[in-house]
């Protein structure tokens, strides 16, 4: 028995099928926290096919959120653009950033006859859309990086930070790391964080030798540091997945504390592909998981020549959802959006690599090994091709 694996290659808008065996900041800077709620404004339809899909972003958002919309939105309209003659009609509806603008923009999308609806972004609005959604037997692709609100029905597309420690503990055993300390932001983040890395260490047979979590003030960080530092002799590797705004505080403090850091492995999660961290002498050489950079490089390329700015990192996903679609309605026939086609273990492939999505409504994601270089990540465990 064969499965099909769905490639979408990213950058040229093509679709095609290949065979697979059966055996195949809030949170994460957007992704969870609602920003202040706006008016909606007014729809647009992106696209003149016959499939209807829904297309839900904050887009009327203040900040960072509705910069991250109207880039995602352009991505979105830039798949259709590179796709050969999509059969879809994307309905873009704005939710104002709030989960009521959420599930009135859904009901919208399904009164129009929607049958599939890509986003929202915020965790909350996620579950507005989904309650709507699944009462409609309509499967819903989003954004949001908090696990707890994918579900039967509801997939993210996403980067998880489960899949960031997955892959990034799997590595370190692989490369003789048994015993690990740790040191976690005291935020939504950092508490998904340690439930994972703690499990994985478990299943991998290794051992979690100290774990502290540190304040956001980084005048108050000290204690936390100070008693992972007095275990820090018993651990090969020590695991700090935060951001740039506080890992370089973090490994000061931990010299002070007269911790060798050329003794430890360091490891991190992909908030690490930062410039700020690549130009840290004391993280050279540190570890992190992240998505292979290539797809993103080309990504930028082409939406920087269409758009005259560069994309914000999530706009990959709205390009990779809204292809995934297009591809499924060219190659699936009327179970296109079914949750057997959804959710083929083969999975698929975009921009940012192979994902799948679970049955639960996560993902899983073919992520890169890179090392911390001055001039930038290097990898050192590329990104599988297949699952």
């Amino acid at each position: 028995m064969t499965r099909r694996r769905l490639i979408i290659v990213g950058g040229f808008g093509a679709a095609s099928l290949a065979l697979a065996g059966c055996t195949s900041s809030s949170f994460d800077r957007l992704g969870t926290e609602q920003p202040p709620a706006a008016e909606p404004a007014q729809p647009s339809q992106i696209g003149s096919g016959q499939i209807r899909v829904g297309l839900i972003l904050p887009l009327s958002a203040q900040g960072n959120a509705g910069v991250a919309a109207l880039s995602m939105k352009n991505a979105a309209e830039m798949a259709l653009a590179e796709f050969k003659e999509p059969n879809i009609q994307l309905l873009v509806k704005d939710d104002g950033g709030s989960p009521q603008g959420a599930q009135a923009a859904a009901q919208q999308a399904l009164a129009e006859g929607a049958e599939i609806i890509i986003g929202p972004l915020f965790a909350q609005s996620v579950s507005a859309v989904g309650a709507v959604a699944r009462a409609r037997n309509v499967p819903v692709i989003a954004f949001s990086t908090d696990a707890s609100v994918a579900a039967n029905g509801v997939y993210l597309l996403s980067f998880l930070p489960e899949s960031d420690v997955k892959r990034i503990v799997d590595f370190s055993v692989s490369r003789g790391k048994r015993s690990f300390a740790a040191l976690l932001p005291d935020n939504a983040y950092g508490t998904v964080v340690e439930a994972a890395f703690q499990q994985e260490v478990a299943r991998r047979g290794g051992r979690v030798v100290a774990l502290e979590k540190y304040p956001l003030d980084p005048s108050r960080m000290g204690e936390a540091v100070r008693r992972v530092a007095q275990a820090a002799s018993r651990a090969d590797a020590l695991f700090i997945p935060d951001g740039a705004d506080a890992v370089p505080q973090v490994v000061a403090q931990l010299e002070t504390n007269r911790v060798n850091l050329k003794r430890l492995q360091l490891l991190g999660t992909g908030l690490w592909d930062d410039p700020r961290i690549f130009s840290t002498p004391a993280l050279v050489g540190g570890w992190y998981a992240a998505p292979d950079a290539a797809g993103f490089r080309s990504f930028s390329q082409r939406y920087r020549g269409r758009y005259g700015q560069d994309p914000v990192r999530t706009a990959t996903l709205s390009y990779d959802a809204v292809a995934l679609v297009a591809a499924l309605v060219k190659t699936q026939g009327a179970q296109r959006f079914s949750q057997q086609i959804l959710t083929n273990s083969s999975g698929f492939a975009g921009i940012d690599g192979v994902f799948r999505f679970m049955p639960n409504g996560t993902n899983e994601r073919g992520l890169a090994v890179l090392r911390v270089a001055p001039g930038g990540g290097q990898v050192v465990s590329p990104a599988p091709k297949a699952f």
